[in-house]
């Protein structure tokens, strides 16, 4: 059984500042087959104030390392697949040929895709007599639902990370599993 009981905070696993922790049943059999850890009001304080510290040097970012790092996320995403599916089997009782295929590749593909738009997206456009720039807005708080995690994960935190923008994940807590590998993968990255 999967324990997770750290929240990963400015590049750190750390404690959470409670110790309420949640069981995560996998729907296909009814059997606990994680536990987690519980946030509050201090730790999501803690994870905004270091995605807000982060956002001063991260945002000024090119373009061409953004899309490196949307590189080097998918080489070790595809590297990880196995890890990935296996933890969408668990957490949303899917079957192991779903969640191999469709369920965690959705995930490369949203991050490949990101880092093509990223080579080729103009930030600065004129238009007449005045100039339209497009630039990171600051820090997105990411909420996400049970259904698909990985592709709801990524196609929310590659284009932020594409952009320049830092953020706060919140994952579901029916189906948190592969959202703790895809932490795994955005830390080795």
């Amino acid at each position: 059984m999967r324990e997770y009981t750290k929240f990963y905070i400015n590049g750190a696993w750390v404690e959470p500042s409670a110790t309420t922790t949640l069981a995560v049943e996998n729907p296909a059999t009814l059997e606990q087959c994680a536990t987690i850890a519980v946030g509050n009001e201090a730790d999501v304080d803690s994870a905004v104030a270091a995605a807000k510290a982060a956002f001063e040097t991260f945002s000024q970012t090119s373009v061409e390392e953004r899309a490196a790092l949307l590189d080097k996320i998918a080489e070790i995403y595809l590297s990880r697949i196995g890890d990935i599916a296996e933890a969408i089997r668990e957490e949303m009782g899917a079957p192991i040929s779903l969640a191999s295929t469709a369920q965690a590749y959705a995930g490369l593909a949203h991050i490949t895709e990101a880092a093509k738009v990223l080579r080729n997206f103009a930030f600065s456009e004129d238009l007449g007599a005045h100039r339209v720039v497009k630039e990171p807005i600051g820090v997105c708080g990411l909420i996400t639902p049970w259904n698909w995690p990985m592709n709801q994960v990524t196609c929310k935190v590659a284009p932020a990370l594409a952009v320049g923008c830092t953020m706060v994940l919140k994952p579901s807590e029916v189906a948190p599993l592969s959202s703790y590998i895809f932490t795994e993968i955005m830390h080795e990255a």
